[in-house]
């Protein structure tokens, strides 16, 4: 049951935001509402605050961020009580996937499986991580309702401040430092928790909020982490490094010659990230110089690996693209493409020829139950009303992917807290952040290996959203009650020889 509280308009320098002639949001404004749950086996009582909170730079208010606040009703002081402030990704997603699918006390009404039903809404969450932490679901500029923010002149700010790795990196961590002031968290232990670009993004961030705001943090935790450096580096790197997933792919589909789709997934993996290791990367690191019997082995392996041809993977030098895997592994046997987030979804085409999908099946699939359930349930459940529009994706464009180094800087943050914990969630069907780059990504922030105790990955049967499968929601809730767990520390920060 739902009880509103009280709404507190703060009007602060710039009172609105406005967005064509009639349409305006209040820069700083909260909503308070009262409910219960039974989550976990446990039955209590929760608040939502729900509403908008500046961003200054430079003692100005250059934009506004749209946020949702969950604190489970304890009493009394929220000192050793976990905080998990929360991000999606894109970059230009809103909050809306891992707060109305994952981790808040209400979900959207899909299937087991994860497929939208009608009629559409939002249902309890019983596995949310609500009754261990409190958690608050931010949207930065220009997703959900977020904005910027007019100057004294009628001119918006330069979308350099908020655009781009570096700069998203600084305006969120001290926008952060102002939401734990005014919520008064600073004794709370504090995670952050950032999925696909988001993984990005809180890389970033627990080196920021370390060096910069003071703010030492408990754990990261990366869903489905995007890494340009991956990307962006060679093929032996940014190409061999898809094959397990091309395996967890076409073992699903049932794809793989008999004797591996015989076995169970999680057996069949560790021998294509054993052959990926050992074998295809070296093999790309020679380029066209791999001899001709050497080039022609591998490519019958990596049949053997991914349900496609020999022939077809010779014809891309070893080097085939996640987009035409999509196209190409079902296309002999129903014509179908599958999905790029989800790989377990298939769709349908205008032509079967072709090197890669019309369309992103799985992503049209989710918007038919996140968009609606988003904007009715912030409306009339929590009672957030405007007429602005929810940007489910905003224009974030261009995006500044120079100077990156989160990487490094989480490993700098991690030696220089002890009490620091990274853990990593992906899906085996993602085949846009792929579960195998997270291993590596997780492998290459500690080359010393002297903090590899605190840094852990766990799987999942499901794609980039793993959460959207009822099975995995709980699987994946759990772990991070047993990640908070783990890191909430009984002993002084101090590393022993």
């Amino acid at each position: 049951m739902r009880r509103l509280l009280f709404a507190t308009l703060l009007i602060l320098a710039t009172a609105f935001i406005a967005r064509g002639q009639d349409r305006y949001l209040p820069v700083d404004t909260t909503i308070v509402t009262k409910y219960n749950a039974m989550i976990n086996g446990e039955k209590f009582n929760y608040t939502a605050t729900t509403g908008t909170q500046p961003v200054v730079i430079d003692d100005v208010i250059v934009a506004s961020l749209y946020y949702t606040y969950y604190t489970r009703d304890v009493g009394g002081s929220r000192d050793t009580r976990p905080l998990l402030i929360s991000f999606n990704g894109g970059p230009g997603a809103a909050s809306v996937w891992m707060h109305m699918a994952y981790t808040g006390p209400k979900i959207l009404k899909i299937n087991d499986e994860g497929y939208p039903v009608q009629p559409y809404g939002v249902r309890d969450n019983p596995y949310s991580i609500l009754n261990v932490a409190d958690i608050v679901y931010v949207n930065p500029v220009n997703t959900g309702y977020s904005r910027m923010v007019r100057g004294k002149d009628g001119k918006m700010p330069d979308g350099k401040l908020f655009f781009g790795i570096n700069a998203d990196i600084e305006y969120l961590a001290a926008w952060i430092s102002d939401f734990v002031s005014r919520n008064n968290r600073w004794l709370s232990p504090k995670y952050i928790i950032g999925e696909s670009y988001g993984g990005t993004r809180v890389s970033g961030l627990a080196y920021e909020l370390q060096n910069r705001q003071w703010m030492y943090l408990n754990g990261v935790i990366m869903v489905s982490p995007a890494d340009y450096k991956i990307y962006e580096s060679d093929v032996p790197i940014s190409s061999g490094l898809n094959l397990p997933y091309f395996t967890a792919a076409a073992w699903y589909h049932g794809m793989l010659p008999d004797e591996l789709q015989e076995k169970d997934l999680l057996d069949v993996l560790p021998e294509s990230e054993e052959f990926t290791i050992t074998t295809l990367i070296p093999a790309l690191t020679k380029g066209g110089f791999i001899t001709d019997q050497e080039k022609l082995a591998v490519a019958r392996k990596m049949s053997y690996y991914s349900g496609v041809s020999e022939k077809v993977i010779l014809q891309h030098n070893l080097d085939m693209p996640t987009r035409f895997f999509w196209k190409e592994l079902l296309r002999d046997e129903s014509g179908h493409m599958i999905g790029r987030l989800d790989s377990r979804y298939i769709g349908i085409d205008r032509t079967e020829a072709g090197i890669s999908p019309d369309f992103s099946i799985e992503m049209n699939t989710w918007n038919h139950a996140f968009t609606p359930a988003i904007n009715y349930y912030t409306r009339e459940v929590l009672g957030f009303k405007t007429d602005m529009k929810y940007n489910m994706s905003g224009d974030v464009r261009p995006w500044d992917r120079s100077e990156n180094n989160v990487r490094e800087n989480l490993r700098l943050a991690m030696a220089s807290n002890p009490f620091l914990h990274v853990m990593f969630q992906g899906g085996y069907y993602d085949g846009a952040c792929t579960y195998f780059a997270s291993k590596y990504t997780m492998w290459q922030i500690d080359p010393s290996g002297k903090m590899k105790d605190r840094l852990s990955f766990k799987g999942y049967r499901s794609g980039h959203m793993m959460y959207l499968r009822r099975e995995d929601l709980e699987r994946a809730n759990n772990d991070i009650r047993d990640f908070i767990k783990k890191s909430l520390p009984d002993e002084p920060a101090k590393y022993e020889r």
